[in-house]
């Protein structure tokens, strides 16, 4: 029995945690015994999954600081990390044969502290040092040596996977001294049984008579580009007549953290912009909601808003057309490999202007959402079914341990 160890450095409910719970799922499937290690667990804020005994979560170092005075981030991600794998190599007593690592490589080198070098796979959802800004010298500074460690340790890894081809693409740009290396993709997958549940109604979330639901499900982050939803909206009200318009309405669903100032800080920008908007009596806004809650939104919504761009992969437009629920998506990264423009979807310039323009094509011809949900359904189980994903992933573990 290979026995793998994910570490992960906050395991709250997110796209990246998403597939390293699907990846403990199907290797735990397959016969693994499975670990998960995190720096931050909240059994109030989690995947339902990670409750159940036979996926154990173990949390450590969650006293260390995610910041400091709002600052330094990255840093403190790394320490916590690094803490926690010195903890389980060290002081914890786990036997493992291969650790399945993520979003923060600065782990790898010290897993070589164990008595035994284990091997280890690093799944790369998008290079780090692309996910911030660098608006001042200062900042600038404070990267750079963190970008080249970055670099330095993911070259450490025995295997490296991306979530797309894009990137895949990516990854060489970024870590030209790591161009050499082979990357495989491993597409997200949907666990299709969690899917299935019974799908409850709405219960009085929507005003009475809205027909046309438009739903965005994004954590409440700049960089998700959400204000974009909205001003779509405002733009489509122009182009609908009076009745139309009152049957229209957008759920904005997003992960929410009070711990993080952004979530809190973005959360009150997109209410005001609301307010600037007019659209108070057109959009609801739901933080942090429940599986049940997510399966009913995207069951009865008309089509998924998904606004981001240069997504790595995003795991929202693979839920959405599993349950029939055709996704207007940014016509960059890594929805061009998921969403099928015109046919499972529309793909489309991050302009209010042609985000409205696919937004009313469901309103003229309401049997569009039909035609496209049932082509997206059989993509999904086509090319990002569960059982494909498993298979992949346990073939890269078995190897290893070879």
């Amino acid at each position: 029995m290979v026995r793998v160890v994910f570490l992960h450095p906050d395991l709250g409910i997110g796209g990246a945690e998403r597939l390293v719970v699907d990846a403990a799922v199907a290797l735990r499937s397959r016969g693994c015994s499975v670990q998960i290690w995190t720096a931050h667990y909240d059994p109030q804020h989690c995947f339902s999954e990670t409750l159940s005994p036979d996926l154990p979560v173990v949390c450590v170092g969650d006293w260390l600081p995610t910041s400091v005075f709002g600052y330094f981030h990255a840093l403190c991600a790394y320490l916590r990390m690094i803490y926690l794998t010195i903890y389980l190599v060290l002081f914890s007593g786990e036997e493992f044969d291969v650790v399945f690592c993520d979003q923060v490589s600065a782990c790898i080198p010290f897993l070589r502290l164990a008595r035994q070098r284990k091997k280890v796979l690093f799944y790369c959802h998008f290079p780090d040092q692309l996910l911030t800004q660098r608006r001042s010298a200062l900042k600038r500074l404070y990267r750079g040596p963190i970008d080249w460690f970055e670099e330095l340790t993911t070259g450490m890894a025995d295997r490296i996977l991306v979530n797309s081809q894009f990137t895949a693409k990516v990854f060489k740009q970024t870590f030209p001294k790591l161009s050499e290396i082979h990357t495989d993709v491993l597409y997200p997958s949907l666990n299709s049984s969690a899917f299935d549940d019974e799908v409850e109604g709405l219960g009085g979330l929507l005003p009475e008579g809205r027909s046309f639901i438009y739903l965005s499900i994004n954590r409440y982050e700049r960089k998700k580009n959400l204000p974009l939803a909205l001003q779509a909206l405002a733009n489509l009200k122009d182009r609908l007549s009076v009745g139309e318009w009152e049957r229209v309405h957008l759920v904005m669903a997003g992960g929410y953290d009070e711990r993080v100032v952004e979530n809190v800080e973005h959360y009150e920008e997109l209410r005001s912009l609301v307010t600037s908007l007019g659209l108070e009596d057109h959009v609801t806004f739901l933080r942090s909601f429940s599986d049940k809650q997510k399966l009913s939104l995207l069951h009865n919504s008309t089509c998924v808003l998904y606004t981001p761009s240069n997504e790595h992969f995003g795991i929202v437009p693979i839920e959405s057309m599993y349950l029939r629920c055709p996704v207007i998506a940014v016509n960059s990264g890594g929805p061009l490999e998921s969403v099928a423009h015109e046919e499972t979807g529309f793909l489309c310039e991050p302009t209010p202007e042609r985000f409205s323009e696919a937004m009313q094509n469901f309103v003229s011809d309401p049997k569009l959402k039909q035609r496209m949900g049932q082509a997206g359904r059989e993509r999904v189980q086509q090319r990002f079914s569960m059982q494909a994903f498993t298979e992949q992933l346990y073939s890269h573990i078995a190897s290893l341990t070879q």
